[in-house]
């Protein structure tokens, strides 16, 4: 996995959390030169019933036996150029009369400073991913839709893929696509990290990004289902929570003050289509 191919010099402590059990093995990789966090997890469980996260579109399986096995990478980088990136891909088996299953997940990206090369980057290796065009513009507009602060109304991101409950047409083709969507992170994000990591910042630059990552949080605290999830099902808070960035700010009424700036905000308040700006 991406965290396992990390050059030792980008992130300096690397500590493998005390695993909960046989079902799950988080990864958090820490201060580095220019990555500050990344957190890897895969989880493993199961139980008599479905969380309420996890039935809220599906009420039918409300109560029923379960099985889910999910996989997620969220990298936070140090240097302000760097693009925050998070990948989760998910399945769940649900003993209904007969047995039920469906695959969820997808990729998404934060950038701080906004560069149309890799907004390109990024969404062209997720349209690779899908099985056809048709596919990766529904899974686009359901990131877009997703990601979404309605209290700022505002993205959070410049989006990837997004989709759930898929068990059409049939089990490999799903399968087949959430290994694609996993190497599709590891390609575009490493293209993109080797592309950034040697651009010079200032303070202005730092205290943007950590400005920024407010709204990462806000998102995952308030509307994210896998949070939910992850603590409606008894999951140990420190791994639930592993995807927060180490550092924050929140100042009161934060305008951007640059023409990058202002363009960040502009892109992540209308949508694009980046394949064809």
């Amino acid at each position: 996995m991406f965290t396992k191919e990390l050059d030792p010099t980008l992130c300096d402590n690397r500590a493998l959390e005390p695993t909960e059990g046989p079902i799950a093995k988080p990864l958090v990789v820490s201060d580095g030169q220019f990555i500050e966090k990344v957190a890897c997890n895969f989880t493993h469980s199961h139980g008599d019933s479905l969380p309420e996260a996890a039935t809220a579109r599906n009420p039918h399986l409300a109560g029923k036996p379960f099985s889910a096995s999910s996989l997620s990478v969220i990298v936070h980088p140090r240097r302000p150029h760097i693009p925050s990136a998070h990948m989760n891909v998910r399945f769940f088996l649900v003993q209904d009369e007969q047995l039920h299953w469906h695959f969820g997940g997808g990729m998404d990206m934060t950038p701080y400073v906004l560069y149309e090369e890799d907004a390109k980057t990024w969404h062209t290796s997720a349209k690779q991913a899908c099985s056809s065009n048709s596919q990766y513009d529904e899974f686009k507009s359901n990131c877009e839709e997703y990601f979404y602060l309605p209290h700022r109304q505002e993205a959070r991101g410049i989006g990837g893929l997004f989709f759930d409950d898929l068990n059409k047409p049939d089990f490999e083709s799903c399968l087949l696509l959430t290994r694609n969507i996993c190497s599709a992170y590891r390609t575009a994000y490493s293209s993109i990290f080797q592309r950034r990591k040697d651009h010079a910042f200032n303070q202005v630059d730092e205290q943007w990004m950590l400005q920024r990552r407010g709204r990462y949080v806000e998102f995952n605290l308030i509307y994210d289902r896998g949070t939910k999830y992850g603590l409606q099902s008894g999951r140990r808070v420190e791994s639930v929570l592993a995807s927060l960035p180490p550092r924050v700010a929140w100042h009161f009424e934060v305008e951007p003050k640059t023409a990058t700036q202002r363009e960040l905000i502009q892109c992540l308040k209308e949508p694009r289509d980046w394949l064809n700006v």
